[in-house]
């Protein structure tokens, strides 16, 4: 089932102002939880919607909350969200990371006490969008193993890395599992095994079955050793820089909510676009695999959210039904 764009972006936003978002905050959230699903994340759109509405009633999300600005240094600022919408919050902290970047060349926004921002892909669009290389982390409750040990203890802290091109911007988005959890749940979803080992079962034996890593909380990290150094390091950046939870409190608190955010764009006028070219000419010259082919960051993407403004947004039909009876 497909549904227009438009229709998709008005539905969320009527939703939204019902449970009384202000105007032009359920106009921006709405837009990115529409966004998210025209590109293919469906998970972090329309399927996500619902469990983000349970949120908002269970007062995890405040629809009327605004974020603050609490300390400015030079190119760094530190704010605070007070629990508003994470993608609203997010929105607006990489928007001032672009205007301080577009001022001075660079520009770092922190933010604690937020929410969930959806796809972080987002913001790496945003900031390429804009003109600017934009790089941008958060940290989630514990449900990675780190690399040794037999419980979750590391947050699936995403990194995003998006940089402006004129044929359309190259943008990483990834979990710091093998696999995030959105993906885990499509293929639990579809009743499908993992391609590889994705994560632990409740027994401490690795699983390709998703829904028994979704139950034991307890994902693989990318590169093993690798992936949960890096889950570590960006977890103690985000807490040192926002002064927000760490990891271990959000996990604590027993709700992933009031995580810590953090946001840095670049400026450069000359990007020498030339050698983006030749990099991308290069990698994706290699002989693809049979029934493969080599894609860079964010070209998927692109090629998706063409195909779902002109035909429009497959969507999951009772998820839909669901959202249309709200």
């Amino acid at each position: 089932m497909r549904v227009p764009y438009q229709q998709l972006q008005q539905e969320f936003k009527r939703v939204l102002l019902g449970l009384s978002f202000p105007e032009d905050k359920a106009e921006r959230c709405a837009t990115i939880f529409a966004q998210n699903s025209r590109d293919g994340v469906y998970t972090h759109g329309l399927n996500r919607f619902p469990t983000f509405v349970g949120h908002v009633l269970k007062g995890l999300v405040d629809p009327e909350a605004e974020p603050e600005c609490l300390e400015r240094n030079g190119l760094v600022e530190r704010w605070d969200g007070h629990l508003a919408p994470g993608m609203y919050n997010a929105s607006l902290c990489m928007a001032r990371a672009i205007e301080l970047a577009e001022q001075q060349g660079m520009g770092c926004v922190a933010i604690r006490n937020t929410n969930h921002w959806m796809r972080g892909g987002t913001y790496g669009w945003q900031a390429a969008e804009a003109g600017c290389i934009g790089i941008c982390f958060t940290n989630t409750i514990a449900n990675v193993t780190p690399w040794g040990g037999t419980d979750a203890r590391l947050g699936n802290n995403p990194l995003v890395i998006g940089v402006p091109r004129a044929e359309g911007p190259i943008v990483l988005d990834m979990a710091i599992s093998q696999y995030s959890y959105g993906k885990l749940s499509s293929y639990s979803t579809d009743h499908e095994q993992l391609p590889v080992p994705g994560g632990y079962d409740n027994e401490g034996k690795l699983t390709t079955d998703p829904a028994k890593i979704m139950e034991s909380q307890r994902g693989l990290p990318i590169g093993f050793w690798k992936g949960s150094g890096l889950s570590l390091l960006l977890d103690v950046l985000l807490t040192a820089l926002s002064g927000g939870r760490s990891t271990a409190e959000i996990t604590k608190s027993g709700q992933e909510s009031g995580v810590s955010q953090c946001f840095i764009c670049i400026k450069q006028p000359h990007l020498h676009a030339e050698l983006i070219e030749e990099i991308l000419r290069y990698t994706k010259s290699s002989p693809p695999v049979p029934g493969e082919e080599v894609f860079y960051p964010g070209e998927k993407s692109l090629a998706t959210r063409n195909e779902n403004l002109a035909q429009g947004v497959p969507v999951q039909e009772d998820i839909w039904q669901q959202v249309v009876a709200l």
